[in-house]
């Protein structure tokens, strides 16, 4: 079963936020965030070659990471969504809309 990787990402990067934000406990979000990229990435691997699987793995770690200064400049929802849109995008366009192996 293929697994969309799109949705992946940007359900961990939201979800991840969300928990972490609700609960107070950033470990637990962490491991939202952990948990999907694991998921996402092995599908990458699967279906991507190793310098797409790379290129994508670093846009999922560079948006947590972007989000942070991004959300003291344009606040903590839009920065969510905004390097959640773009994780998507890339992870769309370069691993789930080429057909399977």
């Amino acid at each position: 079963m293929r697994v969309p990787t799109a949705a992946v990402t940007a359900a961990s990067l939201i979800g991840g936020w969300q928990i972490a934000r609700s609960t107070g406990v950033r470990p637990l979000g962490g491991a939202v965030l952990a948990a999907g990229g694991v998921l996402a990435g092995r599908e990458w691997v699967r279906r991507t070659s190793p310098a797409v699987t790379a290129g994508l793995a670093a846009t999922y770690v560079g948006a947590f990471g972007l989000s942070h200064p991004l959300a003291k400049r344009i606040g903590a929802w839009p920065s969510v969504l905004a390097v959640s849109a773009v994780t998507a995008a890339a992870s769309y366009v370069l691993a789930d809309r080429k057909a399977p192996r």
